[in-house]
């Protein structure tokens, strides 16, 4: 592994690492050094600044990356079978992910607002390496006759790596079965959740589909196209919270970019944590309300699941400031418990049900021995398609890889 420093100096990225990824990036230089049993002035010694420290850490986790991409690429691993290959690699990440939580959650959630030019540089290069690497163990494994030639390998190596690096996000992996979430993950993408290949058309018309489709509907432009001036409010102040924070937000900030006076602000809306609370609200009330219609419906588990892959994915491209605003609370505050607030508990059961549901139904398959729990978990981050992949392929092009993937399984079956 490579080293950034010895002695004094690993030490204190250790400990800042430690306290970033459990404490969030507000931790103080202060409560470093006190960590870290020296006094802040020793500190300085080593690192100018907060924003020093989050760069080593950053450099540290994209160097580690890129050794796993090169012992992925070692010649003598192309002697094992694709699928071993693929969960290796995809494994080899997830943990890299968790040990560099603190680095992850800079980089993989945006930089923190006011992050100099090299920060955000350095936080927005893409893990072009590991992507390399495993589109190249795809490629040999489509040569061979192992994966469907329909199945788009960039898409799915992405697919793979983003999956793989946001188990470093939450906390699943330390519950039972956890250590196996990356290749349950895997798994999942590559032979297919349905047991039989759905048909596009029916799952189109699928009641679950309808269900969908109404509750997408029903949404609207909050203050675009309305003479509500709280409404109004909400939509300007949703901009300024997704691009610097809530921390760093102010209410002058929202009066600012609203065009209206802080008075009338004022007596709409009662402070800035109401404002930002109405504004997360009406989107969970949204996404539940689509969830529960879904879940609901008189459908199949697998036509279910199909719909909330489409109803999830124009959920990331209509709501993607709410999005934003999500993650630079979990950089702020990273989760402590592997059930996440708001609306993931319950959707979790949903989820558990639905998968129990269709095993029992003969619809559904899952790898042997997996623990229920874990599936679960793994299905619902895998029914949320990345931001990036929707924006690229479009709503549309999001659905039919998913299907491909998620539902189908990219490897040919026997």
């Amino acid at each position: 592994m490579t080293q950034v420093g010895s002695g004094r100096k690993a030490e204190i990225l250790d400990t800042a690492a430690a306290l970033f990824a459990s404490s969030g990036l507000r931790t103080s230089l202060q409560e470093i050094a006190d960590a870290c049993g020296i006094l802040p002035g020793s500190l300085y010694h080593h690192f100018e600044s907060k924003e020093d420290i989050f760069v080593a850490l950053v450099e540290r986790y994209q160097a580690e990356l890129h050794e796993i991409s090169e012992a992925a690429m070692e010649p003598g691993t192309n002697r094992h079978p694709p699928d071993e290959r693929i969960a290796a690699l995809g494994t080899a990440i997830a943990e890299c992910a968790v040990r560099h939580r603190a680095a992850l959650l800079l980089t993989l959630l945006e930089p923190p607002a006011g992050a100099s030019a090299k920060m955000v540089r350095l936080a927005s290069r893409t893990p072009a390496a590991i992507n390399a690497a495993m589109l190249a163990i795809l490629e040999a494994a489509s040569s061979c006759g192992y994966l469907r030639r329909e199945v788009d390998l960039s898409l799915l190596a992405d697919r793979l790596c983003q999956s793989m690096l946001h188990v470093g996000i939450g906390v699943s992996h330390r519950i039972r079965g956890g250590k196996r979430m990356p290749a349950i993950k895997c798994w999942m993408l590559l032979h297919g959740l349905a047991v039989r290949p759905p048909d596009d058309t029916r799952l189109d018309r699928s009641e679950a589909r309808r269900e969908a489709d109404e509750a997408i509907r029903s949404w609207r432009e909050d203050g675009a196209a309305t003479q509500d001036k709280a409404a109004r409010i909400r939509a300007v102040a949703r901009s300024v919270f997704a691009r610097r924070g809530n921390d760093l937000t102010t209410i002058r900030d929202v009066v600012a970019a609203s065009g209206m006076s802080t008075g009338t602000v004022y007596r709409l809306i009662e402070s800035k944590d109401e404002l930002m609370a109405s504004i997360l609200w009406s989107y969970t009330e949204k996404t539940t309300e689509g969830w529960n219609r879904i879940v609901g419906s008189a459908s199949t588990p697998v036509e279910k699941l199909d719909a909330l892959l489409w109803f999830n994915i124009h959920v990331v491209h209509r709501f993607p400031d709410e999005h934003r605003i999500q993650s630079l609370g979990i950089q702020l505050s990273p989760p402590k418990s592997p059930d996440l607030t708001w609306t993931f508990p319950a959707q979790l059961r949903q989820i558990k049900r639905l998968v129990s549901e269709g095993l029992r139904a003969g619809q559904l398959q899952i790898e042997k021995g997996s623990v229920l729990d874990m599936v679960a978990r793994c299905v619902f981050s895998l029914i949320w398609t990345p931001e990036s992949l929707v924006r690229e392929g479009g709503v549309r092009g999001a659905l039919h890889f998913d299907r491909d993937t998620l539902l189908r399984g990219a490897a040919k079956r026997s």
